[in-house]
């Protein structure tokens, strides 16, 4: 899957994703990841869970399915601020934010916490 793929993903749950993304100078995967991870922070921020859920759902299937760029932009955009997104959830809205993430996902945020200033 390559970042045009993915935006016809986000399209399903936000018809207005491709416009908004046309404002963009030169959309790419990174472009994509960040926007879409702008909605993602919004509905956490909002307790949105229903549309999160999915949202995360969608996120997971492009990083699983995505070419080498989209999985790096998921990595570097997506889960690296992941943890900021979440510091002021309760630890039980938290803990239900990370139960919809794939064991994969899951393995990238690890790696990024554990591994940071080495």
């Amino acid at each position: 899957m390559n970042y045009l793929q993915a935006v016809q993903e986000i399209n399903e749950l936000f018809p207005d994703f491709e416009t908004e993304l046309n404002t963009t100078k030169t959309p790419n995967s990174y472009s994509v990841i960040r926007n879409f991870t702008e909605r993602i922070k919004n509905m956490i921020r909002q307790n949105d869970s229903n549309l999160l859920f999915r949202s995360l759902q969608k996120i997971d299937k492009m990083y699983i399915n995505g070419d080498t760029l989209l999985k790096n932009a998921i990595e570097n955009t997506f889960i690296y601020s992941l943890d900021n997104y979440t510091a002021f959830c309760s630890k039980e809205y938290r803990q239900k934010i990370f139960s919809h993430i794939s064991s994969d996902l899951k393995n990238s945020y690890s790696r990024q916490i554990y591994s940071h200033g080495i």
